[in-house]
């Protein structure tokens, strides 16, 4: 479970206080979305909890048909493949439970950076990037 600081504002008129605090959660497979939904409102005590969107991970299996083409391209591309659980809302936790087909979350850079201020890829983890998708693209 991915936590998240979204956005925290506070306001008053000399005689309430208001708080309000959004935060995101990047949910993994298989977790207990209606238990975690009432363990936060359980926390939240009286205050009003509103869930604005739920969607839970996905993860396609170890053996998928594009793992093989995946890990022969990325080695071949002087890179040290490794399986990552991505936790949050994207395309493949959207469409992968629909479609019921395989999905794999590939790319350049240090996903640990994923979506933050700190995120970047140099050029040539661009190109190899570029290599690995067409190696794979053929192979399929």
């Amino acid at each position: 479970l991915g936590i998240s600081l979204r956005a925290f504002n506070t306001t008053g008129d000399g005689l309430s206080d208001r708080a309000e605090l959004s935060i995101g959660l990047r949910l993994p497979p298989g977790l207990d979305v209606p238990g975690l939904i009432g363990s936060l409102a359980e926390l939240a005590g009286d205050a009003e909890v509103q869930i604005e969107g739920c969607q839970e991970g996905y993860r396609t299996a170890k053996r998928s048909p594009l793992t093989a083409p995946f890990l022969r391209a990325i080695r071949r591309s002087g890179g040290e493949p490794r399986f990552t659980l991505k936790l949050g809302t994207s395309d493949m936790t959207v469409v992968g439970p629909r479609w019921g087909c395989p999905i794999v979350a590939y790319g350049p850079g240090d996903a640990s950076l994923d979506h933050t201020p700190e995120e970047r890829i140099s050029l040539d983890d661009y190109g190899r990037a570029i290599n690995v998708l067409s190696e794979v693209l053929l192979a399929l």
